[in-house]
């Protein structure tokens, strides 16, 4: 019977001190909670966690977008960039002719005809203004065009022409028609020597496609390099 009430006495003990570590333990994770070092390791494992969630739902998207982009689609929407398809849209068409006035004694008689830098003006003026796309006499300005005097007549693309001119531009129809007529602008400048400029607004302005030469001879695609110009 001794031996019985002391084993109990002896488990008690046992419970006793396990509950007192178990207190302690408690007390201590809770006051760890409570630093703010852990406070700080807990937002930051909740934002990582956060950022992967998001991070999984953008590649999900993305593979998405993926699965429904036509590669065809991609490959269209770079020969417009090149200009190598033929485009309609709201525009300007401008209609250029030497002027019809007889130059005066002394006068330089080439003031009174259209000369590259006249067409180029003009070109400069309608892209400032946001043209999306340009033709010289059914000839459509890309990045390699040329817009040259080549005797009587204008070069552009390689391809002479002889006055009159049409310049066809697509964009924003009153934006395109302002940055001609604009006060000291272009049209203004020409009128004085009766170069003959008119200007009609179309919801159907037709550019054709650029059909010269693509060939690249030099020029080879290379790494971006920081710093070169």
């Amino acid at each position: 019977m001794k031996n019985i009430k002391q084993g109990r006495w002896s488990i008690a003990c046992v419970c006793m001190v396990l509950g007192f570590m178990l207190a302690v333990q408690f007390r201590t994770t809770e006051d760890m909670k409570q630093s703010l070092p852990y406070q700080r390791l807990e937002e930051l494992a909740d934002r990582v966690i956060r950022t992967e969630k998001e991070r999984d739902e953008l590649k999900e998207e993305l593979g998405k977008i993926k699965g429904r982009q036509d590669p065809g689609m991609i490959d269209e929407e770079l020969r417009i960039q090149a200009g190598l398809v033929p485009l309609e849209g709201p525009g300007v068409i401008v209609r250029m002719d030497d002027s019809t006035q007889k130059s005066k004694a002394g006068e330089n008689p080439n003031l009174y005809v259209i000369h590259d830098e006249d067409i180029l003006k003009v070109v400069n003026e309608l892209r400032a203004a946001g043209a999306e796309a340009v033709s010289i006499n059914g000839q459509r300005l890309v990045g390699r065009s040329e817009i040259r005097c080549a005797g009587p007549t204008l070069s552009v693309n390689n391809v002479r022409s002889a006055a009159p001119f049409e310049v066809h531009a697509i964009g924003d129809t009153t934006a395109l028609e302002n940055a001609l007529k604009m006060r000291g602008g272009v049209a203004e400048t020409l009128k004085v020597w009766g170069i003959q400029m008119e200007i009609t607004s179309s919801d159907n302005v037709y550019v054709p496609p650029y059909k010269g030469s693509r060939k690249l001879t030099y020029a080879q695609v290379t790494q971006e390099k920081e710093g070169k110009k």
